[in-house]
């Protein structure tokens, strides 16, 4: 599942990226004709009930949608930025899925397949995000001996390959290891490379099943990866409510499996791989078109979120997880009486600071 999240989100921005900045230029040709809101309406409904995921909820929505217009809802609707916002409140209203909506564009959308960029706009995209490190924004071992990666966005494995390398080798002599998302909403599939330096053999991930394709893919943690693994490290993961859709991916599928500790907030709830699909000359409908089922818990976290082990406010997440993996080194090492009084002290330094922060609420 986390490499058709990584394909569908990665190739949407790239190609709505453009139509951002026109939605900015102009709203001059934002007026539109009923002519041309009926034939949107209608090729949303249909492709909705053709494409989205659950066919009993697609039924749902498009059949709140063709009441809505029935009852003549949007009629008086001639903006064609306000159309599209009202259909995505109107599909929400049955169905909150964060990965379905209605976007409008300023200009014309000529590509029947906007998720194909040319090469030349994915290298230029590339090339910005080269510039901010591919928002893998900390790599530091913190008192106690334990390992810290923060990562502000996953991005395509392949781009980040020698980051990942060269952070695991980092973190490779840490007791454990804290991988910091709360900033994280997603994107790619950089989450799986990240999460296939954690287990020693190649482990079950998750099925996807696939409405339109009508098939079901299956995805194993990598057998090899570059430079040196760290299947034996404890793992805790920070997650806020704003971490979703290939972020959550990561710390559910992790947690499920047995192979990290999630600390913090309820995160946002977004599991569906989604594809934009044209439905008239200037909107797109971003349709989600599979689900997930990771193997242990036999489901995923769409409108749920991430449930975390130990629920914090995010602020807290740091804090509480660095105590946390201190206090289970010291259990594993019961003869080491010097080391264990320096861990206790770090312990106690860190509950007052966590103490000051809780404090300040």
């Amino acid at each position: 599942m986390n490499k058709i999240l990584c394909t569908f989100s990665f190739l949407t921005a790239l190609a709505l990226g453009a139509r951002g900045q026109d939605k900015n230029a102009a709203v001059a040709g934002n007026k539109m004709a009923a002519a041309e809101r009926k034939a949107v309406i209608d090729t949303l409904v249909a492709k909705v009930n053709a494409l989205y995921v659950y066919e009993d909820i697609a039924k749902k929505m498009t059949s709140a949608i063709l009441q809505h217009q029935q009852h003549h809802d949007y009629d008086t609707i001639t903006s064609r930025d306000v159309l599209a916002k009202r259909l995505t409140a109107d599909l929400h209203a049955v169905c909150n899925d964060g990965h379905l909506g209605v976007e409008y564009s300023a200009t014309p959308i000529i590509d029947e397949k906007p998720e194909a960029p040319s090469q030349a706009a994915a290298d230029a995209f590339r090339k910005t995000w080269a510039r901010s490190n591919f928002n893998f924004k900390k790599v530091e071992v913190l008192d106690g001996n334990i390992g810290l990666l923060q990562v502000d966005t996953f991005f395509p494995s392949d781009w980040i390959k020698d980051l990942v390398q060269s952070s695991m080798t980092f973190l490779a002599n840490s007791d454990a290891v804290i991988i910091d998302i709360r900033k994280n909403h997603g994107f790619a599939d950089g989450g799986f490379l990240i999460a296939s330096y954690f287990f020693n053999e190649p482990t079950h991930w998750n099925d996807s099943y696939d409405r339109d394709a009508k098939t079901l893919r299956q995805s194993w943690t990598l057998p090899v990866v570059p430079g040196v693994k760290l299947g034996d490290k404890e793992v805790y993961i920070l997650v806020s409510k704003d971490c979703f859709s290939a972020s959550e991916d990561f710390a559910y599928n992790m947690q499920a499996l047995g192979r990290a500790k999630v600390i913090g907030e309820v995160t946002g709830g977004g599991a569906h791989p989604t594809k934009p699909y044209k439905i008239g000359t200037y909107f797109l409908a971003d349709i989600p078109f599979a689900y997930g089922v990771n193997p242990v818990t036999h489901t995923d976290w769409e409108g749920k979120g991430v449930r975390p082990d130990v629920q914090v406010p995010a602020d807290q997440a740091l804090l509480t997880a660095q105590i946390m993996a201190i206090q289970s080194v010291i259990k594993k090492i019961p003869a080491e009486t010097e080391r264990i009084a320096g861990l206790q002290k770090v312990i106690a330094e860190k509950e007052q600071e966590l103490n000051e922060l809780k404090a300040k609420k």
